[in-house]
């Protein structure tokens, strides 16, 4: 009886681990949508003053804008690192939350390196949101960032409490 139990509770994790991901890249894809749509030609919505607002960036390097010239090099070691962290979630998902939230980000940016301009594994990620203490981020940056703080949070409580205990 326990063992069907452990089943049950290993394929819901799944389904919240997977679920999550693809809500994540919906709301990231049409997020990214309305911001080409809406912010085009310049156009710029602010929210708080200069601090916050939303404008078009089209990023062809990596977080922080970084290595630009690199756009098909990222797009394949974002692939890998978005299958390694599939294969680790499919075998282990004691956080899919946190997982889920990776893995969506990921895969709603390798979307946007397939399928933008400049053409496939070179396109350019859709960025709207501007802080101005921040680079340009979009949602699945955002999805992905909490995601990792999370479970770099959840490894040094696990350690705590494996130094405590």
């Amino acid at each position: 009886m326990q063992e069907g139990r452990g089943a049950q509770v290993a394929g819901s994790t799944k389904l919240v681990l997977f679920g999550l991901a693809i809500a994540v890249v919906v709301v990231d894809q049409a997020s990214k949508a309305w911001a080409v749509s809406a912010l085009g030609s310049g156009r710029r919505i602010p929210i708080v003053g200069d601090t916050f607002d939303l404008r078009l960036v089209l990023n062809p390097g990596s977080a922080f804008g970084l290595f630009r010239g690199s756009t098909l090099l990222i797009a394949i070691a974002s692939s890998l690192i978005t299958v390694v962290v599939i294969g680790w979630a499919v075998r282990d998902a004691a956080a899919p939350v946190w997982l889920g939230l990776v893995i969506g980000g990921g895969i709603g940016n390798l979307i946007d390196r397939a399928v933008r301009a400049p053409g496939w594994g070179r396109g350019h990620v859709v960025d709207f949101i501007y802080l101005s203490f921040w680079p340009t981020f979009n949602l699945a940056d955002a999805a992905i960032s909490l995601g990792v703080a999370l479970l770099l949070m959840e490894a040094l409580r696990e350690g705590v409490r494996e130094a405590s205990g």
